[in-house]
C-alpha cells in the first residue's frame, strides 16, 4: 500500500476500506508515514468526511495504537463516564463517588486542565498528598476493594490519536465531525470499560457552540461505541453558563462535597444525578433511570456519597479530613466581589470568558508547563435569568494578587450581559441519545 493511493482516494470522494486505515494508522504510529502526507490526508477527509464504517475502523485503529487496558480482573461491569469539557465542570467529583455507593465499579482515567477547562486531576490535588501516579496492578486493586480509583492517562493509550490531535491542531483540521469522535472515542475504547456514558456540552463555554452540532456529535460517538460492542449513552448537556456556582480547582472540590451533602446547586446536582441514573443502567444495578435517581438519592441522604469520596481520597494518598473539614482545602487571601453595574436582569454569561477570568488569576494553564494555583478562582452568585441591583455582587473574585484579582472582575463584568427583560432559564438537559 501506498499513502499517496490513501490521499487520493480520500480526496477524490472514496471510501477506505478497514484494511486501507489500519495499515495507515500503524504506519504513521510507527513514523514511516511523515506529517506532511498525513496532513494532506485529514484536509482531504475534512472536506470530504468520513462514513460510519470509515469512522469506527478509523477509531478503533487508534485505539489499538498502543496500549488497551485489560480491566478483567476488576469484578463487574466497569462504566466509563466522558465530558468534552466545560467551566465549571466538577461532576467526576461528585458523581463518582455517588455511583460507587451504589455499587458501580468505576475505573476512569482522567487528564489535567488547557486552557479555560479545569481538569479533574488538578481538583483532586487540592487534597493534600493525593496523587493519581499509580500503578495499573494498584488501580484495579482499589477498584475492587473500595469501588473506585482514577489515574492519570497512560502515554501509551491511544498514540496515535496524540500524533494526530498535534497535527490537526495545526492544520486547521481540528472541528470535523468523524475526526472529533474517533479522537475522544479511541481514547475511551483503550481506557477498558464495559459501557461509556458521555456528556456533550454546547454553548458558549463549549467546544460545540450550537446545540445542532453537539447532538450530531453526541450520535456519532454513540454510534461508535455501540459498534465497537460497549454500551454507550449520551447526554447533551448546556454549557451557555458556568455549571454550578463555583470555578477554580479548591473552590470546585468545595462544591463537590456541599453536592454529596445535599447542599449543591440545582444544576449540578440534576446533571450529576441524570448521568449518574445512565450510569446505573448501564451497569444494571438499575431496570429504570427512575429507579437509579432515588437510588442516587438516598446514597446523598444517607451520606454513603460522601464516606465513598472520603475512601477514594483516603485510598490514593490524600487527606480524608478535608472531605469533612473543607474549609482546610487551599485558600485565597483576597476575597473581591464583582458589583453589578447597573440594575436589570443576567441575560447572558459569557462562559469561556469566565474560565479565562479563573486562568488570569492562576486557576488554568497558559501552557502545559504552567503551575496552577488551586486556591483561586471565583464564585458566582447570579445566574443566567437571575435579577441584580446596581452595586449588588454578581460574583466574588478569589485571588492572591490584587492586580489580577482587579483584572479578573472587569473581564467578569465585561463577560455578563445585563437588560431590563427577564430572559427564559436554559434547560440544562437538551437530549438523550442512546
Amino acid at each position: 500500500m501506498r499513502m499517496y493511493d490513501i490521499i487520493m482516494k480520500k480526496r477524490n470522494g472514496g471510501s477506505l476500506s478497514g484494511e486501507e486505515i489500519r495499515w495507515m494508522i500503524g504506519e504513521y504510529t510507527a513514523g514511516r508515514i511523515p506529517d506532511y502526507q498525513m496532513s494532506a490526508f485529514l484536509m482531504a477527509v475534512y472536506f470530504r468526511g468520513m462514513g460510519e464504517d470509515e469512522t469506527l475502523e478509523l477509531t478503533m485503529a487508534m485505539a489499538r495504537s498502543g496500549e488497551m487496558l485489560d480491566l478483567s480482573g476488576i469484578q463487574g461491569i466497569k462504566v466509563d463516564k466522558h465530558s468534552t469539557g466545560g467551566v465549571g465542570d466538577k461532576t467526576s467529583l461528585a458523581l463518582t463517588p455517588m455511583v460507587a455507593a451504589c455499587g458501580i465499579r468505576v475505573a476512569k482515567m482522567s487528564g489535567r486542565g488547557l486552557g479555560h477547562t479545569g481538569g479533574t486531576i488538578d481538583k483532586l490535588e487540592s487534597f493534600r498528598g493525593f496523587s493519581t501516579e499509580i500503578s495499573t496492578e494498584q488501580f484495579e486493586e482499589q477498584v475492587n476493594r473500595i469501588g473506585i480509583s482514577i489515574m492519570g492517562q497512560t502515554a501509551d493509550l491511544a498514540p496515535a490519536d496524540k500524533k494526530l490531535y498535534a497535527l490537526r491542531d495545526v492544520t486547521a483540521t481540528v472541528d470535523q465531525m468523524a475526526l472529533i469522535a474517533s479522537s475522544i472515542m479511541s481514547k475511551k475504547l483503550a481506557a477498558g470499560a464495559d459501557a461509556i456514558v458521555l456528556d456533550v456540552k454546547t454553548g458558549s463555554g463549549a467546544f460545540m457552540k450550537t446545540e445542532e452540532d453537539a447532538k450530531a456529535l453526541a450520535r456519532e460517538m454513540v454510534r461508535i461505541g455501540n459498534g465497537a460492542g460497549k454500551h454507550t449513552i449520551a447526554i447533551v448537556s448546556e454549557m451557555g453558563q458556568p455549571l454550578g456556582n463555583a470555578v477554580g480547582n479548591a473552590l470546585e472540590v468545595q462544591e463537590a462535597i456541599a453536592t454529596l451533602r445535599g447542599e449543591g446547586p440545582e444544576d449540578f446536582t440534576e446533571l450529576c444525578l441524570t448521568l449518574g441514573s445512565c450510569m446505573l443502567v448501564a451497569g444494571k444495578k438499575a431496570g429504570t433511570t427512575q429507579e437509579a435517581r432515588e437510588m442516587l438519592q438516598k446514597v446523598i441522604e444517607d451520606g454513603s456519597a460522601l464516606n465513598k469520596l472520603a475512601e477514594f481520597v483516603q485510598a490514593q494518598g490524600g487527606d480524608a479530613g478535608q472531605v469533612w473539614h473543607p474549609e482546610t482545602l487551599p485558600a485565597a487571601a483576597i476575597h473581591m466581589p464583582v458589583p453589578a453595574p447597573e440594575d436589570g436582569y443576567i441575560q447572558a454569561i459569557q462562559c469561556e470568558e469566565v474560565g479565562n477570568c479563573s486562568m488570569i488569576l492562576g486557576g488554568g494553564r497558559v501552557t502545559k508547563d504552567s503551575v496552577l494555583d488551586l486556591s483561586v478562582g471565583l464564585i458566582l452568585h447570579k445566574k443566567v435569568g437571575d435579577p441584580v441591583k446596581q452595586g449588588e455582587a454578581m460574583a466574588t473574585i478569589y485571588a492572591n494578587d490584587p492586580e489580577k484579582a482587579k483584572e479578573a472582575a472587569a473581564r467578569y463584568t465585561a463577560a455578563c450581559r445585563i437588560g431590563q427583560q427577564p430572559v427564559e432559564k436554559q434547560k440544562l438537559i437538551k437530549a438523550v441519545i442512546q
